[in-house]
């Protein structure tokens, strides 16, 4: 899987050490994924961040969901 397929998700040299983005905003997806598992609903995040979108959150759900599924890092 792409874990890049998604639009959404941006990697840009020199932006957030390149870390995975929401739309090329200096918004990375662990920022999104640290507040949930802080317990904050979409609700709140959309508005501490007005710039977002539920389809950013869900996109950023999605790369996480991708990431920790890769082959790569399974024990051998």
């Amino acid at each position: 899987m792409d874990l890049v397929a998604n639009p959404r998700i941006t990697l840009e040299p020199g932006k957030c050490g390149g870390r995975p983005c929401i739309r090329g905003m200096r918004i990375r997806v662990t920022d999104i994924l640290s507040l949930i598992g802080a317990g904050a609903s979409f609700d709140e995040i959309l508005a501490d961040y007005p710039d977002l979108e539920v389809d950013d959150i869900v996109a950023a759900l999605d790369y996480a969901a991708a990431q920790v599924d890769r082959a790569d890092l399974a024990p051998t």
